[in-house]
């Protein structure tokens, strides 16, 4: 049997009830690692205490209901830390928020603590969600554990490292622009975006309420299909979710179409990204799978869209932050020196850039300019995927042009936007996307993981997992 940490949720659900470890032996298992590693990888801003009510509970459910109980019974598992977790720290990894204990649970959490789940700790990320890569953390970034002097990608970076370092069997994250799907790509494991509805925001610290969606960074498909399972649904605390009975199961042939528009990877892709992606698609139509070419000519111009509505939507969210009410406050000498103190030092250098340009964009006189367009650019893209999936049932890509980069490497904001190229479109539209293991590519002599992404039609997320499933078949996880 594998090391109790290193086990994916379906085989530790396994081994609980044929009672090959406690529900506290394999807690301990990965806490006793995320304690022996978080100073090496700064996956955890705080690992938290043993609630031996919960463990003792969730041991009691698969003594009592065996097979009946939730598979995730007794799982540890990883939050970022903007998923509020009540009586818990919830700093969305910045200093205005250091302090701020959040009063009540998430909705997801409250689903995952029905289910009979528990908490390691709350992960690290880059400030507010902002950024690829979580050097935009306030305490320091996370590290890659396929090279520590890479970065493993954000803005769930801390969640990726937990999960593909077996300190937590699986995590939750948040995706805005991709910050899910791209460090599960950097550091080898599976991340869900879910449709947006799907899963319910609340109690999720809001970055671009029309963008952002709670999901799984996991080790395999199979575990981030049990996560959405249990943390998807209707919410009357989030009116943007869809209602359970407008979220029909959409059939899934064994002969998968898979769209691939090759005119948008020609160029700003590594070379052996791309051969390790063209490899694998070979592989999935020796399968029996269709590859199908398909033009998208306006999704070149998503990531100038979502870098135009993102900002705007963190403009509005952060505005709350202001030293008066809640979190960080520096007093000056006039209100006006309050607002300016508190939100200065209280946000990252990345945060105050995307406030600005959030502010600008909906200015009088810019909002028509900038704003409307990109924002009417979203219903294009939209009806552009909507033809192609009436010849597709997924659209694929690779889910970055390159693999985990060194820190400091994209110091210029511009060179890291563009590492988002392939992952926006599926936040602006609302469509669902995953990414799954492709294989590695070598980076002066370390073999480094790389992912491919796949976008499927609005509540298609079983589509998904059957694409995800036939990777997983050949080989590339």
């Amino acid at each position: 049997m594998a090391k109790l940490n290193e086990m994916t949720i379906a085989e530790a659900a396994r081994a609980l009830r044929a009672r090959e470890c406690s529900v506290r032996e394999l807690w301990d298992a990965c806490v006793n690692e995320a304690h022996a590693r978080n100073k090496e990888l700064n996956a955890f801003l705080e690992i938290f205490d043993v609630d031996d009510g919960a463990l003792h509970g969730a041991q009691k459910r698969i003594d009592t209901e065996g097979a009946k109980a939730p598979l995730l019974c007794g799982i540890p598992l990883a939050l970022k830390d903007n998923i509020l977790l009540e009586g818990k720290v919830a700093s969305a990894a910045s200093k205005m928020l250091e302090h701020y204990r959040a009063t009540y649970d998430a909705t997801v959490v409250k689903k995952l603590k029905d289910a009979g789940a528990v908490f390691v700790g709350r992960t690290n990320m880059d400030e507010f969600a902002m950024g690829s890569s979580t050097e935009n953390s306030a305490f320091g970034p996370s590290v890659n554990p396929h090279d520590t002097e890479r970065v493993p990608g954000g803005s769930s970076g801390g969640s990726a490292v937990a999960v593909a370092a077996h300190l937590a069997l699986a995590a939750l994250g948040s995706d805005t622009g991709g910050s899910i799907r791209q460090p599960a790509a950097y550091t080898g494991i599976v991340g869900l975006k879910p449709t947006y509805g799907a899963v319910s925001r609340s109690g999720l610290i809001a970055m671009g309420s029309s963008l952002d969606q709670i999901g799984p960074l996991a080790a395999s498909v199979e575990d981030a299909r049990i996560l959405y399972e249990t943390i998807r649904g209707e919410d009357i605390m989030d009116s943007t979710t869809i209602p359970d009975n407008l979220y029909p199961m959409r059939a899934v042939s064994k002969s998968l179409r898979i769209g691939v528009p090759r005119h948008l990877l020609e160029e700003g892709i590594d070379a052996d990204v791309r051969a390790a992606f063209n490899a694998l698609l070979e592989e999935l139509a020796r399968a029996g799978h269709v590859l199908v070419d398909i033009k998208l000519p306006m999704s070149a111009h998503a990531l100038a869209a979502y870098y135009i509505i993102m900002p705007a939507e963190v403009s509005t969210n952060l505005a709350r932050l202001d030293g008066i009410r809640y979190g960080f406050a520096e007093r000056g000498e006039t209100l006006l020196d309050d607002y300016v103190l508190s939100r200065t030092k209280g946000f990252g250098e990345e945060t105050r850039r995307r406030i600005l340009l959030g502010t600008f964009v909906l200015s009088s006189g810019y909002i028509d300019a900038y704003y409307h367009r990109a924002d009417a650019m979203r219903a294009v893209l939209r009806r552009e995927y909507s033809v192609a999936f009436e010849k597709v049932d997924a659209v694929a890509f690779p889910t970055t042009p390159s693999p985990a980069f060194v820190f400091g490497e994209k110091s210029d904001p511009l060179s890291m936007y563009l590492g988002d190229i392939f992952t926006v479109t599926a936040n602006l539209t609302g469509m669902p996307a995953i990414s799954i293991p492709m294989g590695h590519v070598d980076r002066a002599g370390i073999s480094l993981p790389v992912g491919a992404h796949f976008t499927a039609p609005h509540q298609a997320e079983n589509i998904l997992f059957a694409i995800g499933s036939a990777v997983e078949k050949i080989g590339h996880v």
